[in-house]
């Protein structure tokens, strides 16, 4: 009987995760810069592609069959092939003309079917690379490689958001042509992706443990999963949590909308006016950073103080950067110093706060079905970026940028409020 040789974590987990990310910001904030270089009006654009956040709320719909049907290995690679394959069609798809009519125009929903595909077939692969990391790995590696797949997350969004946007931006200032621009883009992130596929049928392991679970049919899972539904909504202080999942993040889910489209408007429409190779630069890489950096002491912080004495502090740090945006909205610097010292101080700020939210899904799923519960709280975590994003367009529309931004400081009173709600065990989240 032949041993099949141990495959080193380093030589997946980098590049699965790097993988994990790319459509997710593809879909979710590409998107968006793509649009509205064509001339998508801010209420078409925010509501269109804030319902490509669909597929990662109802997700738990589906995840118990990623367990009884097939591997995850077989799983990661069939949303890989998946992905590929809408990704290199979209180049050849996209919408020409004002962007007013796109609408009408029958090459746009076509465009928005391959986004839809890719954003199916994202959020089915989360389900199953997570689950697969478990399998592949022993528990001191699961811990030791938490970070490297963290890092390399934020690597891809780097790429999506920082690299991918300035590339097309550059390439429109050459050739003057935004359709050009983006399809050279999107064709040469399908080809990269595409390669990183043919990476992992040679590089993903094969651990034992992930094999297709026989011990239980569709009519049981299903069983499970209405227990796993009735448990969920059976817990105490539901009704806090589940007003806290959707609404503590409500000033960020308008204004993240919004951000791009705002960078990008010129000023006699209330924008700042910049190029889209600046807010690659801007956005996309230097508020990646920062964001990363806040989620770091945001960890650091809560290990240090526990949940309960981090709460305020994390959730002050989510509302009080907002103000940068009325204060660039209202006096359209033109320096890109000080506008990126904005971008960063709210960017650093969300990542400071949003700490506080992704550790209170883990303490609310504690207990009986605590993976199923956790990927339940993700789905209104999803769904709280969906709501308030679909209408984010409309309202910019008919406040203007700084009545939005205004508005946008006004619902931090809203994260005040639900944050007053929660009760969290006075030690949970502190390091022994």
């Amino acid at each position: 009987m032949s041993i099949e040789k141990k495959i080193s974590p380093w030589v997946w987990i980098p590049s699965l995760y790097f993988a994990e990310g790319v459509p997710y910001f593809l879909v979710n904030n590409i998107s968006v810069v793509m649009f509205k270089n064509m001339g998508m009006p801010n209420g078409m654009l925010a509501l269109y592609t804030s319902l490509l956040y669909l597929p990662w709320v109802i997700k738990p719909l589906w995840s118990p069959f990623v367990d009884i049907i097939r591997s995850k290995r077989w799983w990661i690679l069939s949303m890989q092939v998946l992905m590929s394959a809408a990704m290199l069609l979209l180049p050849f798809v996209l919408p020409h003309g004002d962007g007013a009519g796109f609408a009408s125009a029958p090459l746009f929903y076509i465009t928005l079917g391959l986004f839809w595909i890719t954003a199916f077939a994202s959020a089915t692969h989360d389900i199953a690379a997570d689950g697969f990391y478990m399998l592949a790995l022993e528990h001191g590696d699961q811990s030791g490689f938490v970070g490297i797949r963290s890092t390399f997350y934020r690597f891809s969004s780097i790429f999506g958001q920082g690299v991918l946007v300035a590339a097309a931006g550059l390439i429109e200032t050459r050739t003057s042509d935004v359709h050009l621009a983006w399809k050279i883009t999107l064709s040469a992130s399908a080809l990269m992706f595409a390669v990183l596929t043919l990476y992992h049928t040679w590089k993903l392991p094969r651990p034992a443990a992930d094999r297709m679970a026989c011990g239980k049919g569709p009519c049981e899972i299903i069983a499970d999963f209405g227990r796993t539904f009735s448990t969920f909504f059976r817990k105490r202080h539901v009704a806090a949590a589940l007003a806290f999942m959707l609404l503590y993040r409500l000033p960020e889910a308008f204004l993240v909308k919004m951000m791009n489209p705002f960078l990008l408007d010129a000023a006699s429409e209330g924008g700042l006016g910049l190029q889209t190779e600046e807010v690659g630069l801007i956005y996309g890489t230097i508020g990646v950073a920062a964001l990363t950096a806040g989620g770091i002491l945001g960890g650091l912080a809560a290990a240090r103080f526990g949940l309960r004495k981090s709460l305020w502090p994390m959730a002050l740090s989510l509302t009080l950067p907002c103000l940068s945006f009325v204060f660039l909205a209202a006096f359209l610097p033109s320096s890109l110093w000080l506008i990126t010292l904005c971008i960063a101080l709210d960017q650093f700020g969300y990542g400071f706060g949003f700490t506080a939210y992704m550790l209170y899904l883990i303490y609310f799923s504690e207990g009986e079905f605590k993976t199923a519960h956790y990927s339940l709280c993700t789905a209104f975590m999803a769904l709280s970026m969906m709501l308030p994003g679909m209408i984010a367009g409309y309202a910019q529309e008919l406040l203007g940028y700084t009545g939005f931004f205004i508005m946008v400081m006004l619902c931090c009173l809203v994260t005040v409020f639900v944050t007053f709600l929660l009760k969290v065990e006075p030690e949970y989240g502190k390091r022994k």
